[in-house]
This record gives structure tokens, sequence and C-alpha cells, in this order.
């Protein structure tokens, strides 16, 4: 079993809790999100094995949510360090909820989350929030590391690549794509654009191998409102 065969089962999991939950997010394998007010805001991460990296995650996240799981898969005896009850009393004791994953699919919280009361990291969750809030469906499936994550920035860069993919164009007409078309061409992060004179911009070669790569976002309407944060 792999990360990312976690992540469907516990996505699952938190959606039947009433969350909105996308993978890879500001370095957390899964951020979830109940709008309300105020909005919930819960991290989960990833691991194939109860360890120490595991809980050092967890607590690092702590300051930027209001909950945090962590999940394993179940081992295959059923008696696995995931079920040994100091492990589920560490837990307890920090305020982690404990999920094991089943071969099958099937999710058992072993502890349950508490809201302990670090000191918040109030611009780590802001930016948690607005990302998650920002990016189109869910394009990366947490828990994966071996391919660029699709970012929301990503995502109105790949909106105005596929806008000038037939013909250059000005930063102005992009907007309805993405309000902040004007710094995604000129700070050109990725490569992707290129000034063929004044005011107007072409897609390069990268670009258009980018292109090839990965598909535009679905529903470009949606990023209007988007920021330029990356």
């Amino acid at each position: 079993m792999t990360e990312t065969a976690l992540y469907a089962p516990v996505k699952r999991f938190l959606e039947g809790l009433g969350y909105n939950v996308k993978g890879e997010i500001g370095n957390c394998d899964i951020v979830a999100l109940r709008e309300g007010e105020p909005p919930l805001l819960v991290i989960a991460e990833l691991k194939l094995g109860f360890n120490l990296e595991l809980v050092l995650q967890a607590v690092d996240r702590m300051p930027a949510c209001d909950e945090i799981w962590v999940a394993v898969p179940a081992s295959a005896n059923g008696r696995g360090r995931e079920r040994d009850p100091r492990v589920i009393k560490l837990c307890r004791r920090l305020g982690l909820g404990l999920l094991v994953v089943s071969p099958g699919g099937s999710v058992a919280a072993l502890a349950e989350p508490a809201q302990w009361q670090p000191r918040a990291n109030l611009k780590r969750r802001s930016r948690l929030m607005t990302e998650h809030r920002r990016r189109l469906g869910d394009p990366t499936a947490g828990g994966s590391t071996r391919s660029p994550v699709m970012t929301a920035y990503r995502q109105r860069a790949l909106a105005c690549a596929a806008a000038l993919a037939s013909a250059p164009g000005r930063p102005r007409d992009l907007k309805p794509l993405a309000a902040d078309a004007a710094g995604i061409l000129q700070h050109n992060v990725y490569g992707w654009f290129e000034r063929v004179s004044r005011g107007v911009y072409g897609l390069t070669e990268t670009g258009r191998l980018a292109l090839a790569h990965w598909q535009p976002p679905p529903d470009q309407a949606r990023m209007r409102d988007s920021s330029s944060a990356a």
C-alpha cells in the first residue's frame, strides 16, 4: 500500500463528517474545510506506519488547524504498532486523531482529536484556507511526492497558457480567466511565457510542453476572483 492509496478512504471519512476535502495543500497531505462561523479547518497526515516522523509532522501542523488526524494502514496481523495501547494513549495526550485504514478501504478511528490550543499560526492558517478555496476541484491526491502539486496558481497559469496557445495576447484579454493574469505573464514563474512585443505575450516551447502534460482547469470562469498567491 502507498500513501496515496490511503487518501481516498480518509477523504471519504472526513467527507462523512461534513468537510470539503482536498489533497496536498501547503505541504499537508490533506486539508479539510467546513465552512461556517467560524470555519473549521482539519489537517490529516498519511504514513505507511506509525512513527516519530508522523508525530512530529502532526505536532508541527497543530497551530494552523482546529483538529488534526494521522492515518496509517492496518497491519496484516492486526497487532501492529497502530493498535498498541501506548500509541493510542500518546495520540490522546497530544490531541491527535488516529485513523487506521484496512486493505479494503474501511477506516477505523482509534483516537478522536481534541482541540488542543497551542499558539495559533494565523498566517499559515490563512494561507491554507485561501489555497483550498481557490483551487479548482481536487487535482492532487494526498501523499503525492513525485510530481509537482497542481496549485491554484498553476491552474491560473495553465488557463493563461491555453488562451495563448493559438496566438499571442495581452494580459487584459486574459483577465476573465485569471484576475492576476498580468502578474502571471510578467513574473513567468514556470518559464511558459515570453513577451513578443510591448504588452503582448506568447507561449514558449516550455509552455506548450506544459499544456501537453497538464490539462487546463475545467472551470476557468471561477478563476477571475483569484489573486496572485502561488
